[in-house]
C-alpha cells in the first residue's frame, strides 16, 4: 500500500524541487559496519548469515519513513512497507534478479530468500520481470573489502530506490566487520536520513538475538 504525500504541505517540497533537476541526485557512502552479534547469532542457530544481515538491512530502511518515499511524473508517494530486490549469483557467474517480500517476522523472511535464491539459480538470464519501486537495490560481493562503491544507472528513468551493497567480512580484534554501501537519491533522503539509518541497524544488529526467541 502506498500514499500520496499533499506536495505542496510537504516539508522537504524546496529540497525536492531542488535537487530532483540534478543530472545525477543520488549521493552515497560507506560505512564499516560491526556484525558480530548477527553473525554469532547465524553460527550458534545455524541460520544463514548473508538472510540476517539482508532482513536486518531491509528492517533498518522501513524504519526510515524517507527511504519509503518514491515518486513518478506525477506525484509523490509513501509506501508502508519496502522490500528487497537482490542479485542472486549462479553457479556460471552470471547473477539474475530477484524479488522477496518483507516481513518483520525473521524466520518467515528467511524461508522466503532461500526460496527465492533457489527459484532463480536455476534459472539464466536477469529475471526483469516487472519494475517496481517498493524494493531496495541490493547487491552483495563477498570477495572485496571495499571503502567506496559506484553504481551503474540510467538517467533516463525516474529512479528514487536506495541502493545497498555489501563486502567482505573482517575479523578486527574479535569483531566481524562489514563494509555497507548505501546510495540515496537527495530529492527524498539527506544525511540525517542515512545516518539515523546506520543506529538503527547497529541497535537491530546488537538484539538481533532476542528475535530468535
Amino acid at each position: 500500500m502506498k500514499k500520496v504525500i499533499d506536495f505542496e504541505h510537504w516539508n522537504r517540497k524546496e529540497h525536492f524541487e531542488f535537487f530532483r533537476k540534478f543530472d545525477e541526485p543520488y549521493w552515497g557512502l560507506t560505512v564499516e559496519v560491526d556484525f558480530t552479534e548477527a553473525y554469532l547469532s547465524a553460527k550458534n542457530l545455524n541460520h544463514s548469515f548473508y538472510s540476517i544481515y539482508i532482513y536486518l538491512l531491509l528492517k533498518s530502511v522501513n524504519s526510515i519513513e524517507n527511504m519509503r518515499y518514491r515518486y513518478d511524473e506525477n506525484s509523490i508517494y509513501v509506501y508502508d512497507t519496502i522490500s528487497v530486490s537482490p542479485t542472486v549469483l549462479r553457479a556460471d557467474g552470471t547473477f539474475g534478479f530477484s524479488y522477496v517480500d518483507y516481513s518483520p517476522n525473521f524466520h518467515t523472511f528467511t524461508n522466503a530468500i532461500q526460496e527465492e535464491i533457489t527459484r532463480v539459480q536455476s534459472t539464466q538470464g536477469l529475471n526483469l520481470g516487472s519494475y517496481r519501486d517498493d524494493v531496495i537495490h541490493f547487491s552483495a560481493l563477498p570477495w572485496i573489502n571495499f571503502s567506496s562503491l559506484s553504481h551503474a544507472r540510467s538517467f533516463t528513468n525516474i529512479d528514487a530506490c536506495p541502493k545497498i551493497s555489501v563486502g567482505r567480512l573482517i575479523k578486527k580484534d574479535n569483531r566481524q566487520l562489514m563494509p555497507v554501501s548505501i546510495h540515496v537519491n537527495h530529492a527524498l533522503v539527506d544525511g540525517y536520513h542515512v545516518g539515523k539509518f546506520f543506529e538503527i541497524l547497529d541497535d537491530s544488529i546488537k538484539n538481533f538475538s532476542t528475535e530468535l526467541i
